[in-house]
């Protein structure tokens, strides 16, 4: 599932041992479980590590670092969305700033153009802004949010039927 998203495959493989892990384990034990390099476990785990995915533990006793996953489905959500966020719409949001003020210096950029720049940076503010408020909502009320599904569409008004589908857009070749 991991490659799919643009995730190294050991990367993924090590995230979904650790998440069905009963207890935490040592790189040595997953390298060994996973037959994968220690090198590949080593770069692997400073990955997750960095996305907050899992978490380097200690065992009385023993020198080595244990490692466990996040066991919350909705604080891993929150965090890949986050580090997702932070990745994309971000920098997103910077570059876009940075060529609607320069477009907005630029006598050659069109009016229609910085139309254009202002319409896609609100709208990149707003999914920004929009994603801060549904990550920070309580887990509860997070989770009824999404088993909502297309509902809360309906009951906010913004459309009727079962479905909250996009209206057609005109063929624009044919004309």
């Amino acid at each position: 599932m991991g490659e799919t998203w643009g995730v190294n495959r050991s990367v993924s493989q090590i995230h979904a041992l650790l998440y069905i892990a009963d207890q935490p384990l040592s790189a040595e034990d997953i390298a060994a479980r996973l037959k994968l390099a220690r090198s590949n476990v080593s770069t692997s785990l400073r990955e997750l590590l960095a996305w907050s995915l899992i978490r380097r533990v200690s065992a009385l006793g023993d020198r080595r670092d244990f490692y466990e996953a996040e066991a919350d489905v909705f604080e891993m959500l929150r965090r890949i969305a986050a580090n997702r966020k932070a990745r994309e719409i971000d920098p997103a949001v910077a570059a876009l700033s940075q060529c609607l003020a320069s477009a907005e210096d630029d006598p050659r950029v069109s009016a229609g153009a910085r139309k254009r720049f202002r319409a896609m940076l609100d709208v990149t503010q707003e999914v920004s802004r929009s994603f801060d408020e549904v990550i920070g909502l309580p887990t509860p009320v997070l989770a009824r949010l999404i088993k909502m599904g297309a509902a809360v569409v309906r009951l906010a008004g913004l459309t009727t039927g079962r479905s909250a589908k996009r209206p057609a857009q005109p063929d624009k070749t044919k004309a």
